[in-house]
């Protein structure tokens, strides 16, 4: 743990969400205070500030006796600038910007090459004020463009580091400033960034490709064996990701070379295979659906608990535009307090021959999709799940076991209610997303679009996309009978493996926790067997 004072003053919303966010790390032993215990820094390795005023002499005093000793300073908004003022720091600090700019959607670009900036996106998108005149003495580390000019806003000068932002509450409680401030404590403490993390797969299909795919372009991670029992999968990882290959699971968890295994078999598998992984002493990425049964889950995360181990599962859809638009419009309250939410996936046609469509492998439709939008729901509703029941249908496609058409309907406990559709018997589509509450509601339409591209011999070739493979086309509706089109926002490149990367190398949370994801096992195991026993509510494990 490392000793952090945080010396804040008038603490809003934001900044108790950002020490909320590093004091659950596990990384950060935090201690929140204000100025005056800046005269008494024994037993702290970094000091955060987040002030706007003036020290007082002695306060400066002290601490700019401390960090000549080898003590590390990082600090938010305008607390440089405003404790540069006091002679004592002048010349430790340098002559931080003071003047902020008015509040605007600041374009913040990391500038590569170092460790509080690897593997953030290119350009985030920040609502702060951007720190004006003055000099930043020291490596920049974020510019953002302003009247035709980079300005760099955040910089290191050895052991200080000062962000620059954080000027505003948006800016304080927003992800991207809670990674800047967690990287930013481990480096000026003085933490080593960690060799990169050597991967290992079982399952080399096609999530298996994205995966490798994905470890090729993020810093921090890397494919180094697939374990598949099919040999010309196993040529392909080679001659593409220069992977070992084994044809026995036990094989790739006796490499010690190994540090992380993605589990990509079939979800019935799953238990057993990450049960595995985590003895031989493996952090663990699972695909989803984590299990079939919560009892499987609880099993994964004792075991991930004794053996201290990172487990996750891959939540890939977690960044979907639409989903992403949708979850920043209800919890920016656009509608009011949401009431009730509806959501459908599927058409007319059968349904693939795979181990997708056999139930006792793939739990089935409430399991094979529904892993997906389980997880979006109970993002968007985040209240104590009452009971779940269910309903399905086997009437056409008696050539697979999973179900023809089924609906899970959730109710929480304060009353909000929840409803999922699956059918591959639908003539007629409904929206994928129909979300009411108080004050509006949104729509997501589904795109039925066309890829039109040229043959080997040159003529034309149209073919339908899966409605599923496109970002719904949002809409709000005001209580005034107004609409609007709901803006979809791009996702960054790759962001659940550089979660991950984070979460191993700097021990910071992912936005995938696997007690989320037990969540959503435990409503799908109580709509399976609710829609067994013919519709009865059943209360989740």
């Amino acid at each position: 743990m490392i000793p952090v004072l945080a010396v804040a003053t008038r603490p809003g919303p934001g900044l108790r969400s950002l020490f909320k966010h590093l004091s659950g790390s596990g990384i950060f032993e935090l201690k929140v205070a204000g100025p005056e215990a800046l005269v008494a820094l024994n037993g702290t390795r970094v000091v955060l500030g987040a002030s706007d005023r003036r020290l007082r002499p002695d306060q400066a005093e002290a601490l700019a006796g401390w960090l000549r000793g080898g003590g590390a300073l990082v600090t938010l908004g305008g607390t440089a600038a405003a404790w540069a003022e006091n002679p004592e720091l002048d010349g430790l600090l340098g002559t931080p910007p003071s003047e902020p700019s008015p509040e605007a959607e600041l374009l913040v670009r990391p500038v590569p090459g170092h460790p509080i900036t690897d593997r953030l996106e290119p350009e985030m998108p920040i609502t702060d004020r951007l720190p004006l005149g003055g000099r930043a003495d020291g490596q920049p580390l974020l510019t953002a463009p302003w009247h035709y000019e980079d300005v760099v806003l955040a910089y290191e000068r050895g052991s200080f580091v000062n962000l620059g932002l954080g000027w505003t509450d948006a800016a304080l409680g927003c992800r991207a400033m809670q990674q800047l401030t967690h990287r930013a404590l481990r480096h000026a403490a003085g933490e080593a960034p960690a060799r990169p993390v050597r991967i290992g797969m079982i399952g080399f299909g096609a999530i298996g490709r994205e995966h490798a795919e994905a470890a090729s372009s993020v810093s921090g991670v890397q494919l180094v064996a697939v374990c598949d029992r099919a040999q010309p999968r196993l040529d392909a990882a080679k001659a593409e990701f220069d992977a070992r290959g084994y044809l026995e699971p036990d094989q790739l968890l006796a490499d010690s070379d190994v540090d992380l295994v993605v589990v990509g078999t079939p979800p019935a598998t799953h238990a057993e295979v990450v049960l595995q992984a985590l003895a031989a002493g493996k952090h663990v990425v699972c695909e989803k659906p984590f299990a079939l049964r919560v009892d499987e889950v609880d099993a994964m995360l004792a075991a991930a608990a004794s053996n201290d181990r990172v487990i996750t599962v891959y939540q890939s859809r977690r960044w979907d535009p639409d989903f992403v638009a949708v979850r920043s419009a209800v919890r920016q309250g656009a509608i009011g307090d949401l009431f009730y939410l509806e959501s459908f996936i599927g058409g007319f046609g059968h349904p693939c021959s795979y181990w997708h469509s056999h139930e006792p492998i793939s739990g089935g439709t409430i399991y094979d999709w529904g892993s997906h939008y389980f997880d979006w729901m109970l993002q968007l509703i985040e209240g104590p799940v009452a009971s779940v029941s269910a309903v399905a249908h086997k009437r056409v496609w008696h050539d697979v076991t999973n179900a023809d058409h089924s609906r899970v309907g959730i109710r929480f406990v304060d009353g909000v209610e929840a409803d999922f559709i699956h059918s591959d018997l639908a003539a007629a589509m409904k929206p994928k997303w129909y979300v009411l509450g108080t004050a509006g509601a949104i729509v997501g339409q589904w795109r039925h679009e066309r890829v039109i591209a040229r043959n080997n011999v040159g003529n034309l070739v149209e073919d339908p996309l899966a409605a599923s493979e496109s970002p719904a086309v949002l809409s709000l509706h005001a209580s005034d009978g107004s609409v609007t089109a709901v803006r979809s926002v791009t996702p960054p490149p790759e962001p659940f493996h550089r979660e991950l990367a984070d979460r191993l190398l700097t021990g910071a949370p992912m936005s995938v926790t696997p007690q989320g994801s037990r969540r959503n096992i435990a409503v799908m195991e109580a709509a399976t067997i609710s829609a067994r026993e013919g519709g009865r509510p059943v209360t989740p494990l």
